[in-house]
């Protein structure tokens, strides 16, 4: 996503928005993984990660329990999982990844999205193939042996082993691989008794387009209302 975006970001979400929307996008991984795969996490890694995921955003332990009964209930939503793809302002892709009880709402809402801040609703296959989609897994650093690991997980899909930081400040290890080898750096996480942090799917572009400071805050403006949507997981971009 690029560092200048990340700062920006920042600044542009307060505090308990980030936090309400995080908890939202985790409840629907708890949500759809459960009614995929039901609702014990050593049989079910999908609700492994999203549990995994829960934790890295501090969501509280009891809304977790929650989460996971009121999926397993008749009366739980049933989520879509679907993609929608346009341009910004000044032609940067985007890709959207939504989760919905309502698609016809969404789909509504996210081209209203688009038209109103200066960017246009695509079709589909028309941005997805100008982005890669990698698993990627974040772990702490702390006892772990940077070069023995990334020697030792080549075998299983790791493609780039790269520093960052968490929202606290602390360091980690981003691994990433081609989502295609998902489950299989997972596994080889699991057998080395490795807990990522967090794991998921992430939509990479190829080529970055970059923008000066105006043209830049244009492009977000539409992210940042994107990302306020309740039917949205994440937005991918290719905005240097």
């Amino acid at each position: 996503m690029g560092r200048m975006f990340e700062k920006r970001k920042t600044t542009m979400f307060a505090r308990w928005d980030r936090m309400a929307k995080a908890f939202t996008r985790v409840s629907k991984e708890i949500t759809i993984a459960v009614k995929a795969g039901g609702g014990n996490p050593d049989h079910n890694p999908a609700l492994r990660r999203a549990i995994q995921n829960a934790r890295a955003v501090n969501m509280p332990k009891d809304r977790v329990e929650n989460a996971i009964k009121k999926a397993e209930g008749n009366d739980a939503e049933d989520y879509q999982e679907l993609i929608y793809e346009g341009y910004a302002p000044h032609g940067v892709p985007i890709v959207v990844e939504t989760a919905t009880d309502n698609p016809t709402r969404t789909v509504a809402n996210v081209r209203h999205h688009f038209s109103k801040l200066g960017g246009n609703l695509g079709s589909t296959g028309s941005v997805t193939y100008m982005f890669d989609r990698h698993g990627v897994f974040r772990i702490k650093t702390e006892g772990v042996d940077r070069d023995e690991l990334e020697l030792d997980l080549i075998d299983h899909g790791l493609i780039e082993l790269e520093e960052g930081e968490s929202d606290k400040g602390e360091a980690l290890f981003i691994l990433r691989c081609d989502f295609t080898d998902f489950g299989n750096l997972q596994s080889a996480l699991e057998t080395r008794e490795i807990e990522p942090i967090s794991s998921e799917s992430e939509y990479v572009a190829q080529t970055l387009i970059e923008l000066g400071e105006a043209e830049t805050d244009e492009v977000l403006a539409l992210v940042d209302r994107l990302e306020q949507d309740d039917d949205v997981q994440k937005v991918a971009h290719a905005l240097a």
